[in-house]
Order: structure tokens, then sequence, then C-alpha cells
């Protein structure tokens, strides 16, 4: 058969103009667009939709084929797909109020298409010029709630963080006691996973352990393994240890010490030193770093990473329980550091009031305010806490393994 050219084109459309009849001339156009698309004629499509967005020709049958040309775009190759697509997206642009519903499929085909080639921020935007709020379609708040979240979620794979916050807050304004749960769950996750990103991890860790214990399962069609809570568990004990030393972070890793199922992580180890303010060794920090995500893993402005600032913090604290005072060259030894930078470090701390105690510049001494009276006592008091939570989780286990040992009680 001979090959379909521009000018069959024009012809073809020429004598589709001429028929009166609205309904036969739609069903034409929509024959000649599933012959183009069948057999992939780019040229000739695009010739059809610069022909259906002109101005002569009725809304009410360039609509409609237009529906038809969103709704059988993703049976092109990809490359086709993104020709013809962002094509009827340039010349819609113009009309794109008259064309919303028809904009919006192909907006959706596109993304689907940039998130399996891996270009994130490509299908976000895509997705981001979905028209929710122009007021000419009546949308499901569901849906726009939806889609501000999988365009944030799509923005932090690219770890555009700002970005993806102004979407997550969007949905936020929409989100109400009618909003679909699983959509609920996900803004939720989404939420603890752009304060992750940005570097809040005291809040990101309260999030994540929120997370972590949810008692129900089912989230309308969603439901939530018990795989994916002790991820979610994993992420608020990462973000705990990178948070800032202080005694907001301290309850925290305590809250997080004390859930039994933290002991079969495999950084329960690190939580438990830093729970317990004992000093960490460069094998079992390295050991932890392995398992950073990259942008916890950034540099910051002295060239130190979060996690080394989140350790040289900690060491700071559990020093102080140790030493009455110490000279910053030890303490430079002590953390891998130099003493310049070790005085720097205590005297943040200080002016922050996460840890007690005075500089002696003189002497280059720093001065621990020793714990006494009542704080002494309830130190201790965490002791023995720490001595019965260690018993009780002992004896859970004996029973778990041996059940015939457990003793009834008979009244």
């Amino acid at each position: 058969p001979r090959r379909e050219t521009a000018m069959d084109a024009a012809r073809a459309l020429e004598a589709i103009v001429a028929i009166n009849d609205q309904k036969t001339k739609i069903e034409r156009y929509k024959a000649l667009l599933v012959e183009y698309l069948s057999k992939m004629l780019v040229p000739q499509l695009k010739a059809l939709v610069e022909h259906l967005t002109a101005e002569d020709v009725a809304l009410v049958v360039s609509r409609q084929v237009l529906q038809e040309l969103a709704s059988t775009l993703h049976t092109l190759p990809p490359e086709q797909l993104k020709e013809i697509g962002l094509f009827t997206l340039d010349k819609t642009q113009i009309r794109t109020v008259s064309f919303e519903e028809q904009v919006s499929v192909i907006r959706e085909t596109l993304s689907k298409v940039y998130e399996d080639e891996e270009e994130w921020s490509n299908a976000a935007k895509m997705l981001a010029g979905i028209p929710l709020d122009s007021g000419i379609r009546v949308l499901d708040d569901n849906y726009k709630v939806e889609k501000c979240i999988q365009i944030a979620m799509l923005y932090l794979q690219d770890e555009e963080s700002v970005s993806a916050e102004t979407f997550i807050n969007r949905a936020s304004l929409l989100i109400d006691e009618d909003t679909n749960p699983a959509l609920k769950l996900q803004h939720k996750v989404c939420y603890a996973r752009i304060l992750d990103a940005k570097r809040k991890f005291l809040e990101a860790a309260t999030r994540f352990y929120q997370l972590s214990q949810l008692t129900g399962r089912q989230f309308g069609d969603k439901s939530v393994s018990e795989q994916e809570l002790t991820v979610a568990l994993q992420m608020a004990v990462t973000c705990a240890v990178l948070a800032p030393a202080g005694p907001q972070r301290s309850r925290l890793l305590g809250t997080l010490y004390k859930d039994e199922r933290s002991s079969k992580l495999n950084s329960f180890s690190v939580l438990e030193k830093m729970y317990m303010d004992r000093l960490l060794r460069i094998h079992e920090v390295e050991a932890f770093a392995a398992t950073l995500a990259p942008h916890q893993k950034a540099l910051l402005e002295d060239g130190s990473t979060v996690l080394d600032r989140a350790v040289m913090e900690h060491n700071m604290l559990a020093l102080s329980k140790l030493y009455n005072n110490i000279h910053f060259e030890q303490i430079g030894a002590l953390l891998g550091i130099d003493a310049a930078k070790a005085e720097r470090v205590a005297a943040a701390m200080l002016v922050e009031k996460r840890l007690s105690g005075t500089i002696d510049q003189v002497d280059q001494l720093l001065h621990f305010e020793v714990t006494t009276g009542s704080a002494a006592l309830e130190a201790f008091d965490t002791q023995i806490e720490h001595v019965c939570r260690s018993v009780e989780s002992a004896a859970n286990a004996v029973l778990k393994k041996h059940p015939q040992f457990a003793l009834v009680t008979q009244r």
C-alpha cells in the first residue's frame, strides 16, 4: 500500500469538514485518529491535533475527538507518545480552559512515561500542570489530595524537598474527616519523609515513630504490613540518632530504646549507646553511616556530615558523664577532631543549653556541671528502670520459648 502523506491527511480533513451532520463528522474524525494511531503516523497526528484545536472547529466536536486521543495515547511507544502529547499540550495551551479534561488525561499519561524513565522532576511538573482549582470542572477533594501527594512524592525522589513541601502543604489544607484513610496515611508518610529530607530530624523521627505505632492495619484499600511498621521504626531511630543533641532528643531516644521492637533492629547498638550516654567508636559510626540515605550524608558548612555532628555532640555529652573537667586537646583526641573545633562544638552546645558547664579559655578547659541532689537520684532511678526492663525482656523471651514455665495465678 502507498504511504500516507501530509497531503493525504489534509485532503482527508477537508473531506470531513465538508460533512454537515455533526455525529457523522465526529465518527469520521475518530476513525481517522484510530488509523493514524495504529500506523504510528506522527506528522499526520500532529496535523489532526492542529486542525482540531483551531477556532473554526466546533468545541463540541474537538473535545470529543481530543478526549479519544487522550484516552488512547498510551498505545503509542514512549518517544512518539511524548512527541504527540507535548505537541497537543502546546496547541491547547491558549485554550486550556476549553480542554481541561483532555489536558489532564494527557498530563497523567505523560507523567507515567517520565516516571517509568525515572525522570522524577519532569513527571512531577507534568502532574503539577493539571488545573485542580480552575472551577471549570468539579473535582473530588480526594482526587486533588491524591495528585498533590503524588507530586510531592515524585519531587522527593529527586530530593527537591522545597517543591515537595509546597504540594504536601496544599494537600494538608484539603484533608478532612471525609478524606480517604489511605490518602491520610500516604500524607503522613510523605510529610515525615519531607522533614527527613529537610534535615528536621527530630520532627521526622517523632512522625516516623507515630507511624510505626499504627494499631489498625487497614486504611481503605491500603493494608499496612508488619514489615512496613518496622521500616518506619528504623527510620525513626535513624532520624533520632542524626538529630542535634539535647533534652528533646534524649527523651525520644528513651522512648525508642524502651520499645521492645527496637532490640531487633540492626542499629540497636548505636541507639543503646546514644540512650545510655556511652562513647561511640569509629567502627560503630562507620557501620551506621553505611545504612544512611544520600541526603543524610550531605556535607555541612564545615565539611563534616550530619552524622559526624550528631556523634560529636553525643560524645561530648557522654564525656560530661565521665569527667568533671577536661582539656580541649583531650576532647579532640577522643572525638577525632582538633582542639579548636572541640571548643567550638562545646561553646555552641552551651549557648543552646544542650550542655551544662563552663569554658575556661585561659587553661583551655571545659568544666562540666556536676550532677548532684535530685538530678543524681533521677539518673539512679533511670538506671534501675533500665535493669528492670532488661530483666522483664529476658523473662518474656524465656516464656516465649518455654511457655510451661509460666505461673498461673489462682484466685
